[in-house]
């Protein structure tokens, strides 16, 4: 057999260095491509490649918010592929610390969401909530605290407000009619049905979440010492608890609510957020029947009040005004006829009524069954009536108190609103406090009267620098000394009207005459006051460019008074208690002529609007009393002798019956029609009268 080529043998394991050297210089004929490692010096040369540095190869992602951001590539480290005698790969230091500090790197290149979108994206997040809330509650109830989250969490200060008017317009459609009570033991044990327990389930989360609500709108009003709340939060969270209080005041929790609007009343400060509160307040007091919910607030108010030393500002006690205090049973009923509503129906004529056919035992079971209900009804409203007519009482009693301590401390800046309080419910002070009352107000009298002919004595200004520690300078000098003297004067008329109390004047020893001088020395003042008919509230008239700052902020304070009255109208009111009412009995002659000489004088001075009304009070003390008066206006019938005393302070010194009423010929040639035909309508009536 023919021999094959013979096949060239590679070397498989590299010869030994003094081996390869030794061939190779006795060999000098060497070929190259035999060499084994002839690859090696290209592998080991560094290549370039294409890649740019710092280049991104991998695709952007969308994430979860909907922001397209890249994806970046982390760097291996270079001795990633080294081998570590520990299989955690933590045996050198410096790498763990290296890693660290990568890891801080990339939570800095972390991108920021600007705060439109933020805001855009919880905008979103509500309104789905609030719809599944609303659409299944009792299944969606978790959800709450998905909102609360969003309040607590660190989100700007836009998306926080939008979280807590969404959580109060949410609470005002699911919070039911009535109030949840806490489960006892003996509730939680007992065995129910599936649906009450899930019923239960549902309140017990509802009331528990609204606690935290109330909770986080207290800790925003009222911070800590040293915590700063922006002031945008704060007012948003004071309107939801005005909102709240005014939507649900039935609900748990009522009172942290009203403990919210009684905190920033307290200061004295006037902003919106002040007269928001204030305006809630006033709403809660109208409209509340059974008289509960006032009786705490007003709690909490004069709890407040003590506690600041009556420091606050006067619109707090002028809410006061708004109180449902006995006053629905004022007016007598009707024994003749009953007012109903009768439905208009179309054509003027009466649709009948279709008659359903029932045995006779359905319409005996019927019979029955409608004499029960009006029996429930009946006893429903009786029950209603003692309670409402209980707490009412009990807010009388504290609002009173309030009234008599400002009254005995003599604070400047709030006689004013505690005696038109006084004025509006003196028919239910107890007979008992009249004496004290009188006195007081008769001692506020003669300090307006020092006052304003300019006596005070030493003990007057040491009273003056103590109150004015208490109030500030623009508030001690808004006190307006006339305003105060016909507030007490109409309080004082006011006490002894209605409830039989004018019968038992003379038992209580109550004289008001102190009151009627005063008023009939006080006509020519108020005649020639430049503000007889300013009102506040209506009058347009500039601030004073020389009054002081604090002037002028008193003056902008006394718009926000309630039930504002000018002094004329006060002053009528006092002439119409004194002159023309019955309850004190028929006033003597000389007192009707006094006051009817004086107010035709007065005439001449005053504006168009206060002489018409004058005029008119005159037209009816004309009609009701002719015969005692008409000498004033006939001279051959002249009663007395002597001079007439225009100036007198006492009525039964001033002679009036030897004068004559002049002013009448100068009113009927008055530049306004309606004052002229005033002035000879009394003439007429004082003609007839012959």
């Amino acid at each position: 057999m023919a021999r094959g080529a013979n096949v060239k043998r590679r070397r498989l394991s590299p010869p030994a260095e003094g081996e390869g050297s030794a061939s190779r210089s006795k060999d000098n004929s060497f070929n190259r491509d035999d060499e084994w490692d002839v690859e090696m010096d290209y592998e080991r040369r560094p290549r370039k490649g294409n890649k740019k540095a710092n280049e991104q190869t991998r695709l952007p992602i969308k994430t979860s918010e909907g922001l397209v951001e890249a994806m970046k590539e982390t760097e291996e480290p270079e001795d990633a592929g080294e081998e570590t005698d520990s299989f955690l790969g933590t045996d050198d230091d410096g790498e763990g610390e290296g890693s660290e500090e990568e890891e801080e790197v990339v939570e800095e290149k972390k991108p920021k969401i600007p705060i439109k979108v933020q805001i855009m994206k919880a905008k979103e997040d509500l309104a789905r909530i609030a719809m599944l809330i609303n659409e299944d509650p009792e299944e969606n109830i978790a959800l709450f605290k998905t909102m609360a989250e969003m309040v607590e969490k660190d989100s700007p200060i836009t998306v926080k407000k939008l979280a807590l008017a969404s959580q109060a317009a949410i609470f005002k459609d699911v919070i039911p009619g009535y109030r949840i009570r806490p489960l006892s033991e003996e509730d939680k044990t007992a065995k129910v049905s599936k649906d009450v327990r899930k019923l239960r389930d549902f309140e017990q989360s509802l009331v528990s979440n609204y606690r935290n609500y109330v909770n986080k709108l207290s800790t925003i009003t009222k911070p800590g010492r040293f915590v700063y709340v922006d002031p945008g939060l704060k007012s948003i969270a004071i309107n939801c608890a005005c909102s709240m209080l005014q939507a649900v005041p039935h609900f748990n929790l009522r009172n942290d609510l009203l403990k919210i609007v009684v905190n920033r009343l307290a200061k004295k400060m006037i902003d919106a957020d002040q007269i928001k509160c204030r305006e809630t307040m006033e709403d809660i007091f109208a409209k509340d029947n059974d008289g509960i919910v006032s009786q705490e607030a007003v709690r909490l108010l004069a709890k407040m009040m003590k506690a600041r030393d009556f420091n606050i500002n006067e619109t707090v006690l002028d809410t006061f005004l708004h109180l449902r205090l006995l006053g629905e049973f004022n007016l007598k009923a009707s024994q003749d006829r009953v007012d109903r509503e009768e439905e208009e129906q179309p054509h003027g004529k009466k649709q009948k009524q279709k008659r359903e056919f029932r045995t006779k035992k359905e319409r005996k079971v019927q019979k029955e069954r409608k004499i029960v209900e009006k029996d429930m009804k009946q006893a429903d409203a009786m029950v209603s009536h003692e309670e409402r007519d209980k707490s009412q009482a009990e807010t009388l009693k504290l609002v009173f108190g309030i009234y008599f301590r400002i009254l005995k401390a003599r604070i400047p800046h709030l006689m004013g609103p505690v005696l038109e309080g006084l004025a509006k419910y003196a028919r239910l002070i107890n007979q008992d406090f009249f004496g004290d009352l009188l006195e007081a107000m008769k001692d506020l009298i003669g300090h307006a009267e020092r006052e304003e002919l300019g006596e005070e004595g030493e003990n007057q200004e040491e009273e003056e620098d103590q109150n004015e520690e208490r109030a500030p300078a623009s508030e001690s000098r808004a006190r307006d000394a006339r305003r105060e003297t016909l507030l007490c004067t109409i309080t004082a008329f006011a006490l002894l009207e209605g409830q039989d109390t004018s019968k038992a004047a003379a038992t209580l020893h109550l004289d008001l005459s102190f009151f009627i001088k005063h008023l009939y020395r006080s006509l020519y003042s108020l005649a020639v006051n430049p503000d007889v008919e300013y009102n506040p509230s209506t009058s347009l008239r500039l601030p004073d460019p020389n009054a002081h700052g604090e002037d002028a902020q008193a003056r902008m304070r006394s718009k926000n008074k309630v039930n504002f009255q000018t002094p004329m109208v006060l002053l009528l009111r006092c002439l119409q208690s004194s002159l023309l009412s019955r309850a004190h009995g028929m006033p003597p002659p000389i007192r009707l002529a006094s006051f009817a000489k004086r107010l035709m004088t007065t005439s001449l001075q005053l504006p168009e609007k206060s002489a018409m009304a004058t005029l008119s009070l005159m037209n009816q003390l004309a009609k009701h009393n002719q015969r005692r008066i008409s000498s004033l206006w006939h001279s051959d019938e002249r009663k007395g002798d002597g001079v007439f005393n225009a100036y007198a302070n006492d009525i039964e010194s001033t002679n009036v019956f030897a004068g004559s009423v002049w002013e009448g010929e100068l009113l009927r040639m008055h530049y306004c029609p309606q004052v002229r035909e005033s002035a000879i309508d009394i003439e007429k009536l004082m003609n007839d009268s012959k």
